[in-house]
């Protein structure tokens, strides 16, 4: 039996070991990868370092490509894209089956089309901008992250810092263009924008940097993006701090250009430190791992075999490597796969007569497609964390570290995830948990800010271009206690100027302003107008009596409103004569109905309780009715003689006696108004009186009233009649609708309330039908307008606003009369409630009441049956209706108190009892 398993043993090692020999005989002993690199640069400089230590370990380890061995050939562009170009079709004439790189984003445009048509997969893990895309270029492998994240994380700073604006500094190539298109639409999802796009040339001189420096210093917003190239970058900087750029009130977030070059040579000179103290950096964020760990444990080595200057790893070298082993596992599983390294030529690639460039030597690898699909789908665990592509061809989980360069290096405030946003704790936790971006969840560690302090900057100052700010004043004609133009002069003067000065000497920076007059003060103008000449930048901001509408609302931002306003409705009165009928008017009909009808009502229920026991509700039937009358009116007056003696019956009363009072007291107020308050009547009573009628309505010139009037309230315009000051107001009112006038002036609250100041025999009628008030314009967007709007709120309480309106608006011509309009009637509703309780107590008190009755009726009836003579049960009519008859009139018997009961029982007892005795006797003995 052993001899049988050692045989069976030996022939499965013999095909095992066949087909491994099999296997390794389709593997080449070499492949070839290539790398296109700026050995010079910060990023290559690491990168090349990075990528040997991968090749090292890759073939170091015989589980990877199981006998292959893996040769890199380095390419120096020396940080130019032409020589980059010719590198990397000079590769293309080899048998190099994958390229690391390229670095440049400028050169990854051109050489992926070449890989396009070559089917040679590209391995960058530097080139970031976000238009290489995986659609346009299938073999550009992105091993790092895209631009389009880095510039999400940068539009979630601006939005936690609550900045609206800011201004981008970018090298104008493919790198930087599209990198801050990215960051456009994605501050535009934060409703944030770019004010100003400063482009610098690819190697910008300091006179470049200067002349662009001081353009964007005359610009509004104080948040700077620099979004460039380590030696660009630090240029920018540098004349940045010469100029005065870097103090405080500036905001600087640079790209992750400037952690790669922080995280290489660190510490750099104190010189170079100072001048991007403050500044706020991002770093491609690589989770701790161990093998992250051993390879910063072993890269002193490395460095020390490439006799280099002093460096360290950054996030790009990481990523270098990680590129170098995930081209590895894709050979591995190319090669398991069958895959071949074969390459053909493309007979379209000729050179014309006398051509030398050699174009027949680029060939096509056979099986690149293959290469590919194993390269976009390998996972593995690398040194950056989980090295995985999703369906865009990005890596998954992209993640930012956020660094505030302090001191001679930076501090980590916090971190950036697509997952859940900003937050002081790492990706890694964060993706444990649920997602959550809700704007309460993102938190970051405190800055500090250039010219160290840890106040957050407000990220916008007025532009130093010695340019006023021009403000569009309204020049009416009428009413110029708003705002007017003084004669002879161009100061301008009123409520709303003095309003305006007042916040502005409240702001925390000083403005220079003009005021420019909008219409010639001999009409007044169109408010519309002038707010979409503020929509246009041709003012700079409208101060004045605007009203704050939704079609306004649309093109410019409103200040907080400094007074409230509203249409309302003013038309003429005449006072009302009291007539003899006058004590009728404090109710309605329905009113006096309803009470009336209750006085009966509770009259017949106290009735009812108290007609078995109390004999002042008992007599005659004309007698009891007279009394039903006479006990409910007297209640009105307490005046009632007939005391009520049943528990229920009180009960009842002094419920409704309560509802007497508040009707009575109710009355005696509305009729005591009718009759010595001034009562003053109109044949508008509101804005539906305007409606259904055909009157002609005015309104002033200028005003937002005529659009209101056509569009939201339907009425024709053929009824609408323009007024130009308050003169024509009271003219048109007095003339009225038949004579040429108007019924009505439908007008802002503020004008109808300076008008009636002097006008006395006008008022305003009906409720305010919209609501709103004035506020000044701003363009959109514009940093004035909460500062502008906080001002006007303290003026609001510290009384300042008040005193304006009373330096201005208050007028006391008109005596202080009322003036109100007929008082409403007291309608029923105001009284259902009382009428409802009473209600209510007078039926549980009849439920009651019928209950008792019924149950003592009962008792009666069953002592009373057996006493009952035989043939009287057989006369009559139905059972039932004795019943009824014998309940009816038990319910009128008089019932009596206990004492009465007991003895009339005893004496009913004893006469049974003789009754019993004579008949004994008077039976005959057998």
């Amino acid at each position: 039996m052993k001899l049988v398993l050692l045989v069976f043993l030996s022939i499965c090692f013999d095909i095992l070991a066949i087909g491994v020999c099999k296997s390794n005989s389709s593997r080449p002993d070499t492949v070839n990868i290539g790398a296109i690199l700026a050995f010079n640069s910060t990023i290559g400089r690491v990168a090349k370092v990075a990528i040997d230590a991968a090749v090292n370990d890759v073939n170091s380890d015989p589980n990877v490509l199981r006998g292959t061995r893996l040769v890199v050939h380095q390419q120096d562009s020396y940080c130019n894209g032409f020589i980059a170009i010719v590198e990397a079709l000079q590769f293309m004439e080899t048998d190099i089956v994958a390229i690391i790189g390229p670095q440049s984003s400028v050169v990854a445009h051109v050489i992926a089309h070449v890989a396009n048509e070559l089917k040679v997969p590209l391995v960058s893990f530097a080139a970031t901008d976000p238009t290489l895309s995986s659609l346009q270029y299938p073999f550009f492998v992105r091993t790092t992250q895209s631009d389009s994240f880095q510039m999400a994380a940068v539009s979630e700073l601006v939005d936690y810092f609550q900045w609206r604006q800011v201004i981008v500094i970018f090298i104008d190539d493919d790198y930087g263009r599209n990198g801050v298109a990215a960051l456009s639409d994605k501050l535009a999802e934060k409703n944030s924008k770019i004010s100003y796009k400063a482009a610098l040339p690819p190697e910008p001189d300091r006179s470049d940097i200067s002349d662009l420096l001081v353009r964007v210093a005359l610009m509004e917003s104080r948040v700077i993006v620099l979004h460039a190239n380590p030696d660009s970058g630090l240029k920018v900087l540098n004349v940045a701090h010469y100029l005065g750029m870097t103090i405080t009130g500036y905001v600087w977030i640079a790209t992750d250009w400037l952690s790669s070059l922080l995280d290489s040579h660190s510490p750099l000179d104190s010189e170079i430190m100072e001048t991007m103290q403050g500044v706020i950096s991002l770093r491609q964020h690589t989770a701790d791992t161990k093998r992250k760990k051993s390879l910063l444990s072993k890269w002193s080595k490395f460095k020390t075999d490439d006799n280099a200057i002093n460096f360290r790893l950054n996030s790009y070298g990481l990523y270098a490597y990680d590129s170098v082993w995930m081209v590895a596992h894709a050979l591995n599983a190319f090669f398991d796969d069958g895959g071949s390294i074969e390459f053909y030529n493309d007979s379209r690639l000729q050179d014309d007569d006398g051509g030398t460039l050699n174009l027949e030597a680029l060939s096509i690898f056979g099986k690149g497609n293959l290469l590919l699909r194993k390269i976009q789908s390998t996972v593995f665990d690398g040194v950056t964390g989980s090295f995985e592509l999703d369906s865009d061809g990005n890596l998954v989980h992209p993640a930012y570290d956020i660094l505030n360069i302090v001191g001679t290096g930076s501090r980590s405030i916090g971190y950036w995830s697509n997952y859940s946003g900003l937050s002081t704790e790492t990706p890694e936790i964060l993706y444990l948990k649920p997602p959550n971006r809700s704007s309460i969840n993102q938190k970051l560690y405190d800055v500090i800010w250039p010219g160290q302090t840890t106040t957050k900057p407000r990220g916008w100052v007025f532009p130093n271009n010695g340019q006023e700010l021009r403000i569009g004043v309204p020049n009416r004609f009428s009413y110029p206690e708003f705002v007017s133009e003084e004669r002879g002069s161009d100061t301008m003067k009123g409520y709303c100027i003095d309003v305006f000065t007042a916040a502005v000497n409240l702001l925390p920076y000083p403005i220079v302003y003009r005021f420019i007059p909008f219409g010639n003060g001999l009409v007044n103008p169109n408010y519309t107008e002038l707010v979409e000449k503020v929509s246009s930048n041709e003012f700079d901001a409208a101060v004045g009596d605007i009203a704050i509408n939704t079609d306004r609302t649309r093109i410019v931002d409103f200040t907080q409103p400094f007074i409230e306003s509203g249409l309302v409705i003013l038309t003429t009165v005449k006072e009302h004569d009291s007539s003899a009928w006058a004590f009728l008017q404090p109710f309605t009909l329905a009113m006096w109905c309803v009470t009336g009808l209750f006085f009966l009502f509770v009259g017949a229920v106290i009735w009812i309780l108290e007609h078995r026991i109390n004999d002042e509700f008992r007599g005659p039937p004309r007698k009891q009715l007279v009394t039903i009358f006479w006990f409910s009116f007297s209640t009105l007056f307490f005046s009632h003689k007939e005391p009520t003696v049943s528990t229920l019956g009180r009960f009842v009363l002094i419920i409704w006696l309560f509802v007497v009072l508040i009707v009575q007291s109710s009355y005696t107020a509305s009729l005591t108004s009718i009759l010595t308050v001034r009562q003053l009547t109109s044949p508008i009573t509101g804005i539906d009186s305007i409606i259904n009628s055909n009157d002609p309505i005015g309104y002033q010139v200028g005003s937002f009233a005529e659009k209101y009037l056509i569009e939201e309230l339907r009425i024709s315009s053929s009824r609408l009649k323009v007024l130009h000051n308050p003169d024509e107001y009271a003219s048109a009112l007095i003339l009225g609708p038949d004579n040429g006038g108007v019924a009505a002036v439908l007008d802002e609250r503020p004008y109808v309330e300076l008008f009636l100041s002097t006008k006395c025999s006008f008022s305003m009628v009906g409720a305010e039908f919209t609501r709103g008030g004035w506020g000044f314009a701003f363009p959109r967007d514009s940093p004035l307008v909460v500062d502008m709007s906080t001002a006007i709120l303290r003026l609001s309480e510290n009384g300042d606003l008040q005193r304006i309106h009373d330096k201005w608006l208050m007028r006391s011509s008109c005596s202080s009369e009322s003036t109100e309009i007929e008082s409403n009637r007291l309608q029923l509703r105001s009284f259902w409630g009382l009428f409802a309780i009473c209600g209510v107590a007078c039926f549980l008190a009849l439920l009651i009441y019928l209950i008792m009755i019924i149950r003592q009726f009962l008792l009666h009836f069953s002592q009373q049956a057996p006493e009952t003579p035989e043939g009287s049960s057989r006369s009559g009519g139905s059972k039932s209706g004795r019943i009824l008859q014998s309940f009816l009139s038990f319910a009128d018997d008089k019932q009596l108190d206990s004492r009465t009961r007991s003895k009339s029982g005893q004496c009913l007892s004893a006469t049974r009892n003789s009754i019993d005795i004579r008949s004994e006797t008077s039976t005959p003995r057998k």
